[in-house]
């Protein structure tokens, strides 16, 4: 039995084919590990091109979700399938570097309280600039991606992060199981904050591994600031707030977070040019029944959660700093085309 699960979620995703999966199988983890891929429900020949690596490689599983599932519910049927005790999430637009897995489940092997280990993910267009070390967030309920702009870390110690960001993660299966996984409703983004979240609600620790790098094309199947992208983060963002924060930290910092919520609204009509986010943003109030249902057994569950989750969340920046960091982002995709 494989001691690794690797799970790509694809649609539509062809072209990343030729670079992801020789990368991937030229891998080695202690105990081994299988590639399951689900792909949901591609018409670009993804499905034909995996079943023909799978006929050459006995640890290659393809899965058909029938649909478009996204990316949450198709980790979700990969996740139930895996055999492994340790499961990766991978992007279908990323590459991985040589010794990826190996130091993802190292890392885990160092800190058995570590549910989860985030890679060091690298901008493809430029592997020396970070995209992604750990998921940050700070008492305004904003999240982002540690490290993103800075200079690519040299390999060493796992370090200490508020969570990992699912587009190159490992989870134990026994944490997911725990927590159910991730939640579907979010299709895509955020769905890595809110299991996160979780995670550090139930006592769980997250670490980032500097050694395992992965080149990540960033937005390649969506589109950075699409309608379609930035719909989902502002419905996502409300859903994740709602139910993760712990009350007495809620009460503390809504100004806050009502605050940030209402400026972002006129920075992003500027500068991308649609409302998709406040249409988000409506359409999670519309929906919010069920998730604060789930915050009452969440909470429940875990009512110390605040103590277990208020030294990992950041002081609230100053609002220039917050659109500083937007802008040095946009500034490093920039240099893409």
């Amino acid at each position: 039995m494989p001691r690794t699960t690797v799970v790509v979620v694809t649609w539509n995703g062809r072209a990343h084919l030729d670079a992801l999966v020789p990368a991937l199988l030229a891998q080695a983890a202690p105990g081994g590990f299988e590639v399951v891929v689900v792909d949901n429900a591609s018409r670009d020949g993804t499905p034909e091109a995996v079943e023909a690596v799978a006929a050459t490689d006995a640890r290659v599983r393809l899965v058909r979700s029938g649909r478009n599932a996204g990316f949450a519910a198709g980790n979700n049927l990969a996740i139930g399938q895996a055999r492994g005790d340790l499961v990766v999430t991978l992007n279908s637009d990323t590459v991985p570097e040589p010794g990826w897995l190996a130091a993802l489940v190292d890392a885990a092997d160092a800190n058995p309280r570590a549910g989860s280990v985030a890679s060091q993910m690298v901008f493809l267009h430029d592997a020396q600039v970070v995209q992604s070390a750990g998921i940050r967030i700070d008492r305004a309920g904003i999240a982002w991606d540690g490290g993103s702009g800075d200079h690519r870390r040299p390999p060493g110690p796992p370090v200490p992060t508020f969570g990992a960001s699912a587009g190159a993660a490992l989870y134990r299966a026994a944490m997911l199981r725990q927590l159910g996984g991730f939640d579907e409703r979010f299709f895509m983004y955020l769905e890595d904050v809110d299991l996160a979240w979780r995670a550090r609600l139930a006592g769980w620790e997250a670490v980032v591994a500097p050694a395992a790098v992965v080149r990540h094309a960033h937005s390649g199947s969506a589109g950075e600031g699409s309608p379609f992208k930035n719909w989902h983060l502002g419905r996502n963002k409300v859903w994740t707030i709602a139910k993760c924060y712990p009350g007495p930290g809620l009460l503390a910092h809504l100004p806050a977070i009502l605050g940030y919520d209402l400026m972002a609204i006129p920075y992003t009509a500027v500068t991308r040019r649609d409302l998709a986010g406040v249409r988000g943003r409506v359409a999670a109030l519309r929906g919010l029944g069920p998730i604060l249902a789930d915050r009452h057994r969440l909470h429940r569950t875990y009512p110390d959660g605040w103590e277990r989750t208020r030294d990992w969340m950041e002081p609230v920046e100053p609002p220039a700093d917050t659109f500083a960091r937007y802008a040095r982002l946009r500034a490093v995709l920039a240099r893409r085309s």
